[in-house]
């Protein structure tokens, strides 16, 4: 292990001390995960906005895909990850914020993303919180746009009754089994151009 990997199981375990279920790991997700959730996304996806990019591992995967790096919008709301990321992607628009507040930020001066990337533990949180994440998410995306997100289950981590109330489908598109634990990728996108829910009620 080099001495930055080191760094940053580090700086991960005292994020997970300070907050377990907002990070939700004890360490960093693997090269195997990050190649897995951004498969599918490449330059003409820009811009790309990621929720709880961590230490910048899947954002690493993203700029080695061809996305520019002034393209990406970090969303981070532990406050070390935060400064670490800002100093690792400088031309990256970072903010220290919790992902439920997307939908009120205006993240690329009026142009709408091509995907998200969540490495957000969706399955630690309340209903509520995954709709408003999900309707902030999708409030930022083109049509045709896909929301991606990574889960240590077989199952999408996204319930049924909430993909329905917002008019959203799931589809596994990847998995990474090197990746310690073994995870599974699924692609959120619109069922239709229906308007989005204005909450969990």
């Amino acid at each position: 292990m080099t001495a930055a990997q080191t760094f940053d199981n580090l700086t991960f375990l005292r994020e997970w001390i300070s907050a377990p279920l907002r990070v939700g790991a004890l360490a960093p997700s693997g090269a195997t995960l990050a190649r897995a959730i951004t498969a599918e996304i490449g330059p003409e996806s820009g811009p790309v906005i990621e929720l709880g990019p961590g230490t910048g591992v899947f954002t690493r995967a993203l700029l080695d895909r061809g996305v520019p790096e002034r393209e990406l919008a970090l969303i981070e709301a532990g406050s070390e990850f935060a400064v670490m990321l800002e100093t690792r992607f400088p031309e990256a628009r970072v903010l220290w914020m919790d992902a439920s507040g997307l939908r009120a930020v205006d993240l690329f001066g009026g142009r709408r993303a091509g995907a998200v990337v969540s490495g957000l533990p969706l399955l630690s949180m309340s209903p509520r919180k995954v709709v408003a994440i999900l309707d902030g998410a999708f409030r930022h995306l083109r049509p045709g746009g896909a929301f991606y997100q990574f889960t240590y289950g077989p199952g999408c981590p996204i319930p049924r009754p909430i993909l329905d109330r917002l008019g959203l489908k799931a589809s596994r598109v990847g998995r990474a089994l090197a990746n310690v634990p073994p995870a599974t990728v699924h692609r959120i996108q619109r069922r239709s151009h229906r308007r989005l829910s204005e909450g969990w009620r």
